[in-house]
């Protein structure tokens, strides 16, 4: 191959990479201009729902014989990454907005026994579908399940009052903006899980 031909190719090689790359940016709109904060977590056990409060969430294991799962409420705020210069602030449009859809739930401990159905009940997945925009938005989620006060280590409390165990729920929720960028928040949400006194 002579300098004329090789020069040709890398020139054509060069060419079709350029149209590769192109291609890929023409198939994502870049990293999501929009930026969800959680504000506020708010718990609820099965029996109270739907009175929130802040703290942590007494879950009980079993309420007068009968088994709930607890929720939590959570407030999520939009803004704009790029807030832009003082006195010309941007503002969130429509196509900021955050759809989301689902969410993860796991638990850990602070004394470092995480093991999934041992120490801590198993994490799991939801589905929520709510919309934040301008103006915020406020969702309710399961943040415990039935089936985890029938399975190790919760099930256990049932015939102990005295044991309590306490976690961390953290909450991952994933959504995308109206442009289709991926958009990821998280919480946190102490639990507490034990046979507490039912209410009166």
């Amino acid at each position: 191959m002579n300098v004329t031909t090789r020069t040709k190719a890398v020139t054509s090689l060069v060419a079709v990479a350029a149209l590769l790359v192109a291609g890929c940016g023409d198939r994502s709109s870049g990293p999501s201009p929009s930026k969800v904060t959680i504000t506020e977590i708010k718990g609820a056990r099965g029996a109270d729902s739907p009175t929130f409060a802040s703290g942590p969430l007494i879950s009980d294991v079993v309420t007068k014989g009968t088994v709930y799962d607890d929720l939590a409420e959570v407030t999520m705020d939009l803004q704009l990454k790029d807030p832009g210069v003082l006195g010309t602030e941007s503002k969130p449009t429509p196509i900021n907005s955050v759809t989301f859809t689902r969410y993860h739930v796991e638990f850990v401990r602070a004394d470092g026994r995480n093991t999934q159905g041992v120490d801590v009940p198993y994490a799991f997945d939801g589905a929520q579908t709510f919309t934040v925009g301008e103006d915020g938005s406020k969702a309710v989620i399961e943040v415990v399940r039935h089936e985890a006060k029938f399975e190790a280590p919760l099930g256990a409390l049932v015939n102990d009052s005295a044991i309590v165990i306490t976690a961390i729920a953290n909450i991952t929720f994933y959504g995308r903006d109206q442009a289709g960028n991926n958009v990821t928040v998280k919480a946190s949400l102490q639990v507490n899980f034990s046979n507490f006194g039912d209410p009166t």
